[in-house]
């Protein structure tokens, strides 16, 4: 028998620490490969944990946990030939060089493989390798990044031995392929004792003078204390995890005095009377390397332009007759309901049933063919201390004002706790987006793939209308549908449009469904 450690594995740039959520098993409980045993929560997401091996479960930390990463989360008791998702050189190749005269007794060849990272991440690219072939690596030695539509991942060495490349850099992987394997390194003779000490110590003065991936990266908490006390992160030595600067290395942390920058004399050029120029005062620049994160999203960002034919559409809406009802019945409706009466549950109801009279604004391209869907769900963005999230409303069809607005609220609130997990962030059908919240007076949004179409809102601004041969002041919004024109033509787009605005303005339409 022998017995597994299962720690907790790099989840991420900025995720330095999580909470164990819940587990799945008890003690004692038998796992097979990959199985989901538990939850994990960070304050972005949650994961699941799989069984790493098949065997008996002990679990090591408790529900509520808080652990860092490379913490132990449970152990596994496993029989001898399942240790892991090994292959072993097989008795005919040990039998072939005899033992007493070799020099390096070799044991398992470990083939690691992309691993479950969620529900919705079904391939990942692999970024650059931090070793190369045939390089002596160690257990839990981190070898290179794995990038999905989601986060960064480290890939960390298994085991202890002579690394084989597999999968190259820039590579796109499905779950379950194959990146690598690890000749495993069970004896040294005295010979090649001191040859592995000097290449360990060459990897050791090497690693030195190269950063670790999280060396010198502030955690979430220090971050926002150095920004307060206006300290440069690279001015500041990390205690944490691989050098990563933790919430006390910030508190402890104070500013260095700066010294004023010399002037730099700038020559102009000559003319028939030659000047000098002197520019003074601080003319600093910063430069800082783009998150594995952001470039996927960039990448995303720039395949929906490039493999969408992206069109927008525009219109406006009277808001003075949604206005109005908020303030006739908004106190009767917290009463009634519990929650606050909103504009987004409006336009979330109008929405759903503009889309479905006009099925193909909620469809999708799937390769050579269209998906309808004879449902809506709505992905809606929530703003958070740490950026926007666009968290998943379900059957918004079914739905009245009041339980829109609690599911708003409910996501909303586990979105600022950092507690939405990845299923429902994803699955939406169509998107709509506030940029109004934030001043905005009118945009393009860009399509939220594999989605077809999403409705941009912006804020409303009091503008002189002409109504019945007279000019009157209205609360009016700009209204933006960006849909692909491969599936979506300009009459459906446009009557789509329209439908939402009339049913905004007369909102009894949506009471009477007409």
């Amino acid at each position: 028998m022998a017995i597994i450690e299962q720690k907790v594995p790099a989840l991420g740039e900025s995720i330095t620490e999580v909470t164990v959520g819940s587990w799945s098993k008890k003690t004692g409980d038998r796992v097979e490969l990959d199985e989901v045993i538990g939850v994990l929560e960070s304050d972005k997401a949650s994961f699941d944990i799989t069984a790493e091996k098949a065997g008996i479960l002990e679990i090591v930390a408790t529900e509520g946990t808080t652990l860092p990463i490379g913490a132990v989360l449970c152990k596994i008791q496993t029989e001898a030939a399942q240790i892991s998702t090994h292959t072993s050189i097989n008795n005919d190749t040990n039998k072939s060089t005899p033992s007493a005269s070799s020099n390096t007794n070799k044991g398992d060849v470990i083939i690691m493989k992309v691993k479950p990272l969620g529900e919705s991440i079904t391939e990942v690219t692999l970024g650059n390798w931090l070793k190369k072939e045939g390089d002596f690596v160690k257990m839990d030695e981190v070898l290179a990044e794995i990038e999905s539509d989601k986060a960064t991942f480290e890939l960390t060495a298994e085991a202890t031995g002579i690394l084989h490349i597999t999968a190259q850099s820039g590579a796109t992987l499905k779950i379950g392929d194959e990146i690598c394997k690890i000749e495993v390194t069970e004896a040294v003779s005295m010979s090649d004792t001191t040859t592995l000490k000097a290449s360990e110590t060459t990897t050791s003065s090497s690693s030195e003078k190269v950063d670790s991936y999280a060396k010198g990266h502030p955690s979430i908490s220090a971050s926002k204390i150095l920004a307060e006390k206006g300290i440069d992160p690279t001015d500041v030595k990390g205690t944490g995890v691989g050098g990563r600067i933790t919430k006390e290395d910030a508190l402890k942390a104070e500013k260095k005095e700066t010294k004023p920058m010399a002037e730099v004399k700038v020559e102009k050029e000559k003319t028939e009377v030659s000047t000098i120029s002197e520019v003074k005062g601080l003319r600093e620049q910063k430069e800082e390397k783009m998150t594995s994160l952001r470039k996927t999203i960039a990448k995303r960002l720039v395949a929906v332009k490039n493999e969408t034919a992206m069109l927008t559409t525009f219109n406006e809406a009277n808001m003075k007759p949604i206005m109005d009802l908020r303030a006739k019945y908004k106190d009767k409706f917290k009463e009634k309901h519990g929650i606050g009466l909103g504009f987004m549950s409006f336009f979330a109801k109008a929405c759903a049933t503009a889309l479905l009279e006009f099925p193909v604004i909620n469809a999708q391209v799937n390769g050579d063919y269209i998906v309808y869907h004879n449902f809506v769900d709505i992905s809606v963005a929530v703003s958070t201390d740490k950026g926007l999230v666009v968290p998943v409303l379900r059957n918004v069809e079914q739905m009245s004002l009041a339980d829109i607005e609690r599911e708003i609220a409910r996501l909303a609130a586990k979105a600022r706790e950092g507690k939405l997990t990845i299923p429902e962030m994803t699955g939406g059908t169509f998107t709509i987006t506030n940029g109004g919240v934030f001043g905005s007076m009118m945009s393009t949004p860009i399509i939220n793939a594999p989605q077809s179409a999403i409705l941009g809102m912006h804020n409303i601004v009091e503008r002189p209308m002409a109504v019945n041969g007279e000019v009157k002041i209205l609360p009016m919004m700009y209204l933006a549908l960006s849909y692909d024109h491969r599936i979506i033509d300009g009459r459906d787009s446009v009557s789509f449009l329209v439908r939402v605005k009339q049913l905004l303005e007369e909102p009894e339409r949506m009471l009477l469904q007409v």
